[in-house]
């Protein structure tokens, strides 16, 4: 099992990550049984995971049904942290300008070794929208932001890194020659931006571009619906472009 090569500081740090997201899943409050359940850990573990939580204000329990459910402690704690994020401060007033000229979603991403993960996502204001979360992960090969990140290497590292990952296949669009996607990286560096078209979301297309903002590359994408981004791919591949030039211009360490 995983967790029998983890010290219990880790192990408890993986529980606690696991529990709070496992109430995001359920949207309702849990008993210790189900919360046993949830994580595939011995109640009495749970048991005293809930009690340290509880004592420090993060999860209370009703006296009547005994469930448990998290307080807006956490919420209030990252909200606190999110608004100070000096990057974040400079960049997401950009994003939304970006956002609002194209009313698509628009996502901020950095590379994490060989995936990508959302920093903020700003979703565009029509019903029919692309939905993410920040913290998620996405593949390289299969993101438009990982793309972009790809086509920013030079070309061996670009080659090396190509011929290691894992070309896992998402939807039936996606690519998984590595041939094909050297071709298709050199058509987004022709372009100036990358693309996906149902890639990694069926009906999803993506288009990404890098910028270097206070010394730190950041990804930056707009993504919605394939057939009305397809309509109008020339006009956003441009604003996106702009946007990225815009943050290129903020210069060095923050």
């Amino acid at each position: 099992m995983l967790f029998m090569s983890m010290n219990d500081g880790v192990k408890t740090a993986v529980r606690t990550v696991n529990l709070f997201e496992a109430f995001s899943q359920r949207k309702g409050s849990m008993t210790l049984t189900q919360i046993a359940e949830s994580l595939s850990a011995p109640i009495s573990s749970c048991h005293g995971l809930v009690r340290t939580l509880s004592a420090k204000g993060y999860l209370y329990t009703s006296e009547r049904t005994r469930a448990i459910y998290p307080t807006k402690r956490l919420l209030e704690i990252a909200n606190t942290i999110a608004a100070h994020d000096p990057v974040l401060e400079s960049i997401v007033p950009v994003l939304e300008v970006l956002r609002d000229d194209t009313n698509e979603t628009v996502l901020l991403g950095r590379r994490q070794g060989e995936t990508i993960m959302y920093l903020d996502v700003i979703e565009g204001g029509q019903t029919l929208r692309y939905s993410a979360g920040a913290g998620d992960i996405k593949p390289m090969h299969s993101s438009a932001i990982g793309k972009a990140f790809l086509g920013r290497l030079d070309d061996g590292e670009r080659a090396a890194l190509v011929a290691r990952l894992p070309l896992d296949q998402r939807t039936p669009a996606t690519i998984t020659e590595r041939e094909t996607l050297r071709a298709d990286l050199a058509d987004g560096i022709a372009l100036g931006y990358f693309v996906t078209r149902g890639e990694n979301v069926v009906d999803v297309m993506g288009m990404a571009a890098t910028a270097d903002v206070y010394g730190e590359t950041m990804g930056i994408a707009i993504a919605g619906p394939l057939s009305r981004m397809e309509a109008g791919e020339k006009e956003l591949g441009a604003k996106l472009l702009a946007t990225c030039k815009k943050l290129d211009s903020f210069g060095g360490v923050l």
